[in-house]
């Protein structure tokens, strides 16, 4: 068993009072934001000609940050930054995480005080870098044989003149730890059976109600999509978790559903080299969907969750299944395979039949799914389908809000003449590949009754080079912010009041 760390480590505190020079002698790294104009009366802070005189240095170096020692027994980091220009919140995160990058470097305690700004402004930076310093406190697990140095340990929030939810930044950050850890861990230590095991962990951690359907009983339920995936795999662990949330207090059900191929040979059309070896990430979507219902549960979230993990690699072997096979998804729909490669929307075909049958409220999935939505918007968007177009304002919205920014596609149903097929129900997939991202949502839609409101995101964003937004590592967790603003947006704590006139 793979021992599960503690997710959102970092202790978060906020002290009202006037800062001392005792809190900046006692901690390792101190943050003082400033404007970036100079102040017109001098700031009221322990080392307030200090503070200026590295503001205006970096001011006259154009620089967003400028650093220097202090001569104490912690020989403390002190860092003046200059506010970023107020801009939009993705930006705000940028800046910084490239603001707390020594602070994660150099671990232990840290103190933050913000200078000269009105309300909103100071919540809003307080904000991004308390989040920025989450995500650089939780440490990906590591199997160098150097042991790491001291992580990020606690926060403290000086002179705080607007309290932030702190609760709600380690939520998010919790969830969002949870997909970075599992998508981190090398394919020969997150197997399927491994990964039921952490699944199993973490629901009974959380009182989180916990069901394995393996294939024999997935073969009852007539899951054939999932099925011919899995046939091809060495052992028989594959299988799709279900997981509940289940509060005293519910006004409505949502289904979370994602994508778990812990790892993609491509099958039969085999991946080339460069193509198959990150390819143990291709279970993001899972690690995203199991992230977020921790991250809702730790915020107390009104409403009835269920989660369902498709959970399995995919292989080539002498059972693997072929282009031109027909199988049969849960919800009788016949599949004509075209691409053994496009075995992710054939896991998440019998998720969302099986996933529908409780009738959720609400229902989104997340997968890495297509290269189609990473070329139409790079891996700094991620993709969003639905079968409801007036949800396509308020995703926009939301992803510029959280600062995981997500753009919407069209779905029209003439899209699926490309998708016509001569023996079957369905095709998986077109033979040339325009557009695959938006006729893999077609394709998925088939899955989801039109009754149900559907949210289908593709991943674009799961990995990127350097971090994107808060976040340092290159697996990137995307989606858990963007889904806790969206159903903020939809006004969740009323019933989804949003999704109500579609």
């Amino acid at each position: 068993m793979i021992e599960i760390p503690r997710f959102a480590p970092l202790r978060i505190t906020q002290r009202t009072a006037r800062p001392r020079r005792d809190d900046f002698d006692s901690s390792d790294h101190v943050f003082v934001i400033v404007p970036r104009a100079r102040a017109r009366e001098p700031w009221r802070t322990p080392l307030r000609s200090r503070i200026e005189r590295l503001a205006d240095l970096a001011r006259r170096q154009s620089a967003d940050f400028v650093s220097s020692r202090l001569d104490n027994r912690k020989n403390t980091l002190l860092t003046v930054a200059r506010a970023p220009q107020p801009t939009s919140p993705f930006a705000r995160l940028s800046w910084a995480r490239k603001l707390v990058q020594p602070a994660r470097e150099g671990g232990g305690r840290v103190a933050i005080l913000v200078l000269g700004c009105d309300d909103e402004r100071y919540a809003e930076l307080i904000e991004a870098v308390l989040s920025a310093l989450a995500a650089a406190s939780f440490r990906l697990t590591s199997f160098k044989s150097k042991r790491p140095g001291r992580a990020l340990s606690a926060a403290v929030v000086l002179g705080a003149q607007v309290r932030i939810d702190a609760a709600a930044v380690s939520a998010a950050a919790a969830g969002n730890d949870i997909a970075r850890w599992l998508t981190a861990l090398p394919p020969n230590v997150l197997d399927a059976a491994a990964y039921r095991s952490i699944v199993e962990a973490i629901a009974a951690q959380r009182g989180f109600e916990f069901e394995f359907i393996g294939e024999p009983q997935l073969e009852e339920l007539g899951a054939g999509a999932f099925l011919a995936v899995s046939q091809g795999n060495d052992s028989r662990d594959a299988g799709i978790a279900r997981l509940r949330y289940a509060p005293e207090t519910s006004v409505a059900k949502l289904a979370l559903i994602g994508k778990g191929i812990v790892f993609d040979t491509g099958g039969n059309n085999l991946k080339p080299f460069r193509s198959m070896l990150d390819m143990h990430m291709d279970m993001q979507g899972s690690g995203v969907a199991l992230g977020l219902m921790v991250a809702l549960a730790l915020a107390g979230a009104p409403c009835e969750i269920e989660t369902w993990l498709a959970i399995t690699e995919n292989r080539i072997s002498a059972r693997a299944y072929k282009s031109q096979d027909v199988v049969k998804a849960a919800n009788g729909t016949t599949i004509q395979v075209i691409h053994t490669d496009a075995e992710g929307r054939m896991v998440l075909a019998d998720a969302l039949a099986l996933a529908a049958r409780s009738e959720p409220d609400f229902m989104i999935d997340y997968a890495t799914l297509t290269g189609a939505c990473v070329t139409a918007l790079t891996s700094r968007y991620s993709g969003a389908f639905s079968n409801r177009s007036t949800l396509h304002d308020v995703v926009i919205e939301a992803g510029r809000t959280s600062g995981e920014r997500v753009w919407p596609f069209p779905m029209d149903e003439d899209f699926d003449e490309s998708l016509s097929s001569d023996i079957a129900d369905v095709k998986q997939c077109s033979e040339d590949g325009a557009g695959d991202h938006i006729l893999a949502a077609r394709f998925l839609s088939r899955f989801v009754p039109r009754e149900i409101p559907w949210l289908h995101v593709d991943l674009a964003a799961a990995a990127h080079k350097g971090g994107l937004g808060h976040v340092p590592s290159e697996f990137t967790g995307f989606g858990i912010r963007f889904t806790l603003q969206l159903l903020r947006e939809l006004r969740l704590s009323d019933g989804l009041a949003g999704l109500a006139a579609t």
